[in-house]
């Protein structure tokens, strides 16, 4: 919303601005409550079926026009169609109905509010946020436009005049705004059967407070700014919080992959999350929902601008530009007066090439349209007087009374106008130092298509730094910058052969005519409807506070194990096994002290000298370390490197599952690993007596990763026809025997109990990592094939909530601990052993 100044901009603007016939459209039946439709007399059904189509765009300014009238000040509305969000309308069917959520262009006073609210959702379907004129300054015009969007576009506020620096009121005056369009959202918004899709920078927190309303809605969200790097990103001191919130998403969508590839390093470096290609979707999981990547770059609305270039009044303008520049070849500029559309960047390539090709002179224009600027301030104002200056000495230079190297058009431009240079233009340039998308290129080439010249042919120059570069192909890309460099390809441009001329066209009208913007929004609809689909398959609970509200989704048989159900089935078993991971389990994953603490001591004791069970340290470190650390527990088993090494108790030797001989393997993989670790700084490698294991946790996130994936096939190759097997898990990549896991030491542990007629009624896995799920795996389907009459209770239980083969979970290890403190309560020693455990674990049950 901006300052009621702003209500009169339009009654400035020329008529002929506004004159474009408006394309016919069936409005949507309102929705005035969730589930419910105005004057409609059909069935619930049908109702039903039509609620289910809805989709709800939240955009930070709804698309419409708006006048005030000078004499009454009653507000008048009508659709802006050439916004990009009314134009998505055109990728269903007319059936789909939608409904718009954002800001009003003028300030409304609170007493008008009702109102206008009444009127733009009865006639329009818009819901206006109205916020409060301070806030939205603050929201908008600071945080937004004074530190989102420079930094988004890779400016540091490295002093105070060259960008705002963090200012914490401001990011609450932008939590606050994401807050009401929230409130509004939930206003019409039915979560059960809705569609909602959040739209650019300006809202980038909304999904966490809409995720935390309604765990299971269904949401997406579009970047159209470019996303940068992780080392620009990471400067922001709320970077965390607006991470989280895109998080919160269903469906994330970048209009290319250069965007999504820096928005997925962030959230590796910055939160730890891995994200995985399948069957060509990329997906973050993230507490066990999938959040899936999207690249898809945006179009036009080719009818729209087919409407305009068939108009009289442009067929005019046309044959203006013809005689007016007849003769000579005409480039195309138009840009927002801003200062990374690098338009002082283009006139010094544009006057390099004059001063470098005389015959040039007096045949070449640059048309350069300026848009009027989005944003104030001295950057603007500097960017202008410099464009204005470049402009005077070129012209001056270069110029004469019939000719005018660079015709600068600071004025605001009807479509029809617009259109009618694109349609003259033997160049387009779009020469920005960094841009989300830029669809100027687009509506060149649709205008060029329907020129009045026989020969259907167009140029662009594109800057490489703007988001439309990747998807055209026949365009000469520049490095904006280099000054001579784009002079060059200007130069290329205006002197290339018409027929290659006109096969990069036709390559490029193809795509532009076919990926438009009902395609855009069609497919990243399709997708988000995917992302969602299987909302209500899963357990779905919030956790954390504030912006870092974030939404676990698991099994719905997963669920928290409760220490009152598993001690009651402890007391009443006779046979028991219990198997236990280590690290993570145990003992913290985080931790620097490894060696177990006293008190877990204590507890493991308890549990083995107990005559009915039989308990199992499983774990992937060596046997040294765990028969040290473990000796105090005599009756203690222990599976060291993963069930390598085995020994029943503390007396008992240990046991090898391969003849050491089978271990030659290591000779040919360990030249390999050192390889990479002298090529990856903060890598190590592990030496195991049974295996190998490369870390690379401390190695830079995304070159560790890389690095990992190039030695696990590299491994693979040489390792071929040994028998060893390579796996790749969490920071390591690990090299070990065919055949050792740790499902089949329990499967071992399991059988030999049921040789000796001791078939276990009770039996507990608890670990936190993928090779535990071997255990969960193995436990279940040796049971399951067992003979006896009677099936055991079986409890395996992974650390930490995440998708697991296990049933059940528990958050960390100090539940773990308390867990294992409980069943030691109920346990009964062996004869002649120290008096029962006793610790007070009442806080558990």
């Amino acid at each position: 919303m901006a300052s009621k100044s702003s209500a009169s901009i339009l009654d400035l603007v020329s008529d002929k601005l506004l004159d474009i016939p408006q394309t016919p459209r069936n409005l949507p039946r309102v929705m005035t409550l969730p589930g419910i439709i105005n004057g409609y007399d059909g069935d619930s059904d049908d109702i039903s079926s039509g609620c289910r189509k809805r989709k709800i765009i939240v955009t930070n300014m709804l698309p419409l026009h708006i006048l005030r009238d000078p004499d009454t000040l009653k507000l008048s509305f009508s659709f802006d169609e050439d916004s990009l969000y009314w134009q998505l309308k055109d990728g269903f069917s007319p059936e789909t109905e939608f409904v718009y959520v954002g800001s009003l262009k003028v300030e409304v006073d609170a007493s008008e509010q009702e109102e206008v609210a009444q009127k733009l959702l009865e006639e329009f379907n818009c819901v206006p946020t109205f916020l409060p004129h301070d806030l939205h300054k603050k929201f908008y015009a600071g945080f937004c436009k004074q530190q989102l969007w420079p930094l988004f576009h890779y400016m540091l506020p490295i002093c105070p005049d060259h960008a705002d620096r963090f200012d914490r009121l401001l990011w609450q005056a932008y939590v606050s705004a994401n807050k009401i369009f929230a409130d509004k959202v939930m206003e019409v918004a039915d979560p059960d059967v809705d569609y909602i899709w959040v739209h650019d920078y300006h809202l980038m927190i909304l999904p966490t407070f809409l995720r935390k309303r309604y765990n299971r809605v269904k949401l997406g969200f579009f970047l159209h700014s470019p996303f940068p790097s992780s080392e620009i990103y990471r400067t922001l001191p709320v970077r965390d919080e607006i991470l989280k919130g895109l998080l919160n998403c269903d469906l994330i969508g970048f209009h290319t992959f250069d965007y999504a590839r820096h928005f997925l390093s962030c959230c590796s470096r910055m939160m730890g999350l891995d994200y995985e290609s399948k069957r060509g979707h990329i997906g973050l999981d993230y507490f066990g929902r999938t959040v899936y990547i999207k690249i898809l770059p945006v179009g036009i609305h080719m009818g729209r601008l087919e409407s305009v270039l068939n108009l009289p009044i442009t067929s005019s303008k046309v044959n203006e530009i013809s005689q007016r520049f007849k003769g000579k070849k005409l480039i195309v500029g138009v840009d927002d007066m801003d200062i990374f559309k690098g338009i002082s960047l283009k006139l010094l390539a544009f006057e390099f090439l004059l001063q470098m090709n005389p015959v040039l002179q007096g045949n070449l224009v640059l048309i350069q349209i300026v848009n009027p600027a989005r944003s104030t301030g001295k950057d603007v104002q500097e960017a202008k007087r410099e464009t204005y200056l470049i402009v005077t000495r070129i012209n001056e230079a270069y110029g004469s009374p019939d000719y005018e190297p660079v015709v600068l058009i600071d004025r605001p431009v009807a479509r029809y106008e617009k259109s009618a240079y694109y349609s003259m233009a033997d160049c387009c340039i779009v020469n920005a130092v960094r841009d989300g998308m830029n669809l100027v290129p687009y509506k060149y080439i649709v205008c060029r298509q329907h020129s009045p010249h026989l020969d259907k042919s167009s140029m662009l120059v594109v800057s490489e730094f703007v988001g439309c570069s990747p998807s055209l192909s026949g365009a000469i890309r520049v490095n904006p910058w280099d000054i001579e460099s784009v002079a060059g390809a200007i130069n290329s441009a205006i002197t290339m052969k018409e027929s290659e001329k006109k096969l990069r066209h036709e390559k490029h009208y193809k795509y532009v005519s076919t990926h438009d913007v009902g395609y855009w929004a069609r497919m990243f609809m399709q997708d988000l409807e995917r992302a969602s689909k299987d909302h209500y398959n899963k357990r779905c609970w919030g956790i954390g506070f504030g912006l870092g509200f974030r939404v676990v989704s698991l099994s719905p048989s997963f669920r928290k194990l409760s220490p009152n159900y598993i001690v009651s089935a402890y007391k009443k078993s006779n046979r028991r096994a219990i198997f236990l991971d280590y690290d993570g389990t145990l003992v913290p994953q985080s931790s620097i002290v490894k060696t177990p603490s006293e008190e877990l001591i204590c507890i493991l004791t308890a549990l083995c000298n107990d005559p009915k069970n039989t308990v199992f340290i499983v774990s992937g470190r060596g046997r040294s370390s765990l028969s040290e650390w473990l000796a105090p527990c005599e009756w203690l088993g222990l599976a060291a490197e993963h069930g390598y090494f085995t020994r029943w108790n503390g007396s008992s030797e240990w046991e090898s599952s391969i003849p050491a001989t089978d271990l030659e393997w290591k000779e040919i993989a360990e030249p390999v690993m050192r390889l990479y670790t002298e090529a990856t700084d903060g890598s190590s490698i592990e030496v195991k007596e049974s295996g190998l294991v490369w870390h690379h946790q401390d190695a830079d996130p995304d070159f560790g990763s890389c690095q990992a994936k190039e030695l696990l096939v590299h491994l693979e190759n040489v390792l071929a026809n040994e028998p060893a097997v390579v796996k790749r898990g969490q920071h390591i990549v690990e090299v070990k025997p065919q055949g050792v896991t740790k499902g089949l030491v329990a499967e071992k542990v399991l059988s030999r109990m049921v040789e000796k007629g001791e078939m276990p009624d009770f039996v507990t896995c608890i670990g936190d990592d993928r090779s535990d799920e071997d255990m969960f795996e193995s436990i279940r389907s040796t049971v399951l094939s067992a003979s006896a009459t009677s099936k055991p209770e079986i409890f395996a239980c992974t650390v930490g909530q995440k998708p697991s083969k296990a049933k059940y979970y528990l958050d960390d290890t100090a539940d773990v601990i308390k867990l294992l403190g409980g069943l030691a309560n109920a346990s009964d020693p062996k004869p002649g052993s120290s008096a029962r455990f006793q610790v007070t674990f009442d806080t558990i049950f």
